[in-house]
């Protein structure tokens, strides 16, 4: 892959931190919307839902203040090759890995893990969703920092970022936590007790009270804590990967990478990794940033009035910002913004 050749011959980082932006998704929930407002099927993460940068380059741009690019590592579908270039045009292009197939996000944190592992075995790895709202940036890369910090201490266990809820959020993933310590940045951390994945609006709630928190699936670890729990997990797919991983750098690689996928079978970061082990994971309270997956409209619309801008698309949605109790009918704001948080004017990016 001549997009690899790019930057795998560099030399290993100095304090040893990589970025994996995970841009594999096709949007599906967002399709008919996104398709309403722009004529045609774009993922959400190529879309620009408000100014001149789509979600996916504020992830790249979030990811770089917190590691060189050259440690970058941008993994898309094959068939969002042509956008995946054209959004970085003006931005260092880093390492790009097209995946084959989509066989779910845990193959696809995985492939980059062989990548940077052939490179760097003992990296600390940070992975970023690229379709989320994050806000302010400077806050969220001094908890990255700090997240970064504890992975360092630890050799077996993974730092989750989680946000305090604002509502009964039903189709957010929520964690279960212990949060009985602080990191000299102020944020608070602590043991996973378990989670509950697209719970009921009364499950939701019962979260809520219970104290757990919104899950973003931004996770960091030494890279040897993910592989090492990624083979007691996934046994199925580390095989395939590990010989990938053989094989990185030779004349057979770009077709053993297909080979291996025509075989791979189709496993969730989340559910069959995450889930599946929560006393080997650390949680941080993403305090003082605002947070939202931006997964319908009516929430990409109330997040940006929250911080006095207005969307992209037009607006024609009924109950904007809204979750409905079915029972009640009552109705709960989607989108608080922390009082922490201050806003100022966003400068322009001239490059994008």
């Amino acid at each position: 892959m001549e997009e690899l050749m790019m930057t795998r011959f560099q030399e290993p980082s100095r304090d040893g931190t990589w970025s994996v932006v995970l841009a594999g998704g096709e949007g599906k929930r967002t399709r008919s919307f996104i398709e309403r407002w722009l004529g045609y099927h774009k993922p959400k993460q190529y879309c620009a839902f408000v100014g001149r940068r789509s979600l996916f380059q504020h992830t790249v741009d979030r990811a770089d203040r917190i590691t060189p690019s050259v440690r970058r590592v941008v993994v898309a579908a094959q068939d969002h090759r042509p956008e995946v270039f054209h959004q970085l045009r003006g931005r260092a292009v880093g390492t790009i890995i097209l995946q084959p197939q989509n066989r779910g996000t845990a193959p696809g944190v995985f492939l980059t893990l062989t990548y940077v592992k052939a490179r760097e075995p003992d990296a600390i790895v940070t992975l970023f969703p690229s379709d989320h709202f994050v806000h302010p940036e400077e806050r969220f890369a001094l908890a990255v920092a700090g997240a970064q910090a504890i992975a360092r201490e630890m050799e077996d266990r993974l730092v989750l970022l989680g946000v305090r809820p604002q509502s009964p959020e039903t189709e957010y993933g929520w964690i279960e936590a212990v949060l009985d310590r602080e990191t000299p940045g102020g944020f608070r951390t602590g043991g996973v007790r378990g989670f509950v994945e697209k719970p009921s609006f009364g499950e939701a709630q019962a979260a809520l009270f219970r104290g757990a928190l919104w899950n973003t699936l931004i996770v960091t670890g030494k890279l040897t804590a993910f592989w090492k729990l990624g083979s007691e997990l996934l046994p199925e797919i580390m095989v395939l990967f590990e010989e990938l991983g053989r094989a990185v750098g030779s004349t057979g690689e770009d077709s053993l990478l297909q080979e291996i996928y025509r075989s791979m079978p189709v496993r969730d970061f989340s559910s069959d990794f995450l889930q599946r082990r929560p006393e080997a994971l650390v949680v941080m309270e993403l305090a003082g940033v605002a947070w939202s997956d931006w997964g319908r409209p009516e929430r990409i619309r109330d997040t940006l009035r929250a911080i006095g801008k207005e969307p992209a698309f037009a607006d024609e949605c009924r109950h904007a910002g809204r979750a409905i109790d079915p029972e009640s009918k009552m109705l709960f704001s989607a989108v608080k913004m922390p009082q922490e948080v201050r806003y100022g004017r966003e400068k322009v990016d001239r490059s994008g």
